[in-house]
C-alpha cells in the first residue's frame, strides 16, 4: 500500500498541467531552452521537474503610457498615449528567445519613446491639438511597425488620448481658434448673402422674362385676332363681290320682265286695293285707290 501511495506521488509530482486560455500562447520551456513550437489553447501537460510552459498573450494589448513630447518650437507637451499591439502567435518562441518576458519595458517602451520624440519634434504644438493628431499617431506607428515586426509584434495603433500644452500656448491657440471661427462665420453670412442677391437677381429677371412673355403673347393675341377680324371682313366682302357679280351677270330683260309678272300676279292677288302704274315694261306701286278716285 505504501509502495502504490509513493508511485502515485511520485507520478503526479513527474507530471502537471497548464491551461492555456483563448488570446494566449504557451511556450514550453525545457531545462532553459525554449521550444521553436507553440502550444495553443486548452490544457497542456508538462514535467514540473524539468520545464515549465510560459504564457504569452497574443491578443491585441492596451500599454497607456504618459510621455513628454517635444514640438517643432522647442516647448515640451505633456501627453497621455495608448500603444494598441499584439504578439504573432508563431513568433511567440523566438520572442522569448532574444527577448524575454519584460519585452513591453525591454523593447517596446524603448521604440515608442524613440519614434514619438522623433516624429512630434517635427510638428508644431498647435498641430497636436489639431486635426494633425491623426497624422502624428499615423508616422509614429509605421516608425515603430518597421523596428519590431521583424521580431514578431504588431503595433496595430498609437492613439494620442490626451495633451496638455503649456497655459499661455493653449490660450493663444484658443484664441487663434476663436478668431478663425469668427472669420468663417462672417465668410459664411457673406456668402449666404450673397446667394441670397442671386436669388433676388434671378428671381426680378425671371419676373422681367416673364412680364415680356406675358405682353408678347397678349401683343401677338391680337394680332392674330386682327388678322382673323381682317381675313373675315376680306372673305365676307369677296363673298358679296361675287354674289354681286353673279347676280350682275344672271340679269337680263327675260328674267327682269318675268320677275314684274311674278309681283303684278302677286299684287292682284292682294286683299288690299291698290293702283298700279306701269309702263308696261316695270311695274310701281302707287297711291291707294281712293287717293286717285279723289
Amino acid at each position: 500500500m505504501r509502495t502504490i501511495l509513493a508511485l502515485t506521488f511520485l507520478v503526479s509530482m513527474l507530471s502537471s498541467c497548464v491551461i492555456i486560455r483563448p488570446g494566449e500562447v504557451g511556450v514550453r520551456r525545457t531545462f532553459g531552452r525554449i521550444d521553436d513550437v507553440s502550444l495553443t489553447e486548452g490544457p497542456r501537460g508538462f514535467n514540473p521537474l524539468t520545464s515549465i510552459v510560459l504564457r504569452v498573450p497574443v491578443r491585441t494589448v492596451n500599454l497607456e503610457v504618459k510621455l513628454p513630447l517635444p514640438s517643432k518650437e522647442g516647448l515640451t507637451i505633456m501627453s497621455e498615449m495608448s500603444i494598441l499591439y499584439r504578439v504573432s502567435p508563431e513568433s511567440a518562441p523566438t520572442l522569448l528567445r532574444e527577448i524575454g518576458m519584460d519585452y513591453e519595458s525591454e523593447v517596446i517602451m524603448p521604440v515608442f519613446r524613440s519614434a514619438a520624440a522623433d516624429i512630434s519634434a517635427r510638428f508644431l504644438a498647435k498641430d497636436m491639438h489639431s486635426g494633425a493628431r491623426s497624422a502624428i499617431e499615423g508616422e509614429i506607428s509605421n516608425r515603430m511597425n518597421e523596428i519590431l515586426q521583424p521580431r514578431g509584434i504588431i503595433i496595430d495603433n498609437v492613439l494620442m488620448k490626451s495633451i496638455q500644452l503649456p497655459a499661455g500656448l493653449a490660450r493663444a491657440i484658443e484664441q487663434k481658434l476663436e478668431a478663425e471661427q469668427e472669420a468663417q462665420r462672417m465668410e459664411f453670412v457673406k456668402e449666404s448673402e450673397r446667394r441670397d442677391a442671386e436669388r433676388r437677381i434671378i428671381q426680378a429677371e425671371g419676373d422681367r422674362d416673364a412680364r415680356i412673355i406675358a405682353a408678347e403673347a397678349e401683343r401677338r393675341t391680337r394680332e392674330i385676332e386682327a388678322e382673323g377680324s381682317a381675313t373675315a371682313i376680306k372673305l365676307e366682302a369677296a363673298a358679296q363681290a361675287a354674289a354681286n357679280d353673279m347676280l350682275t351677270k344672271s340679269i337680263s330683260n327675260e328674267v327682269l320682265r318675268y320677275r314684274a309678272i311674278e309681283a303684278f300676279q302677286q299684287m292682284t292677288n292682294s286683299q288690299n286695293s291698290k293702283v298700279i302704274i306701269t309702263n308696261g315694261e316695270s311695274p310701281f306701286l302707287g297711291l291707294p285707290e281712293s287717293v286717285i278716285q279723289n
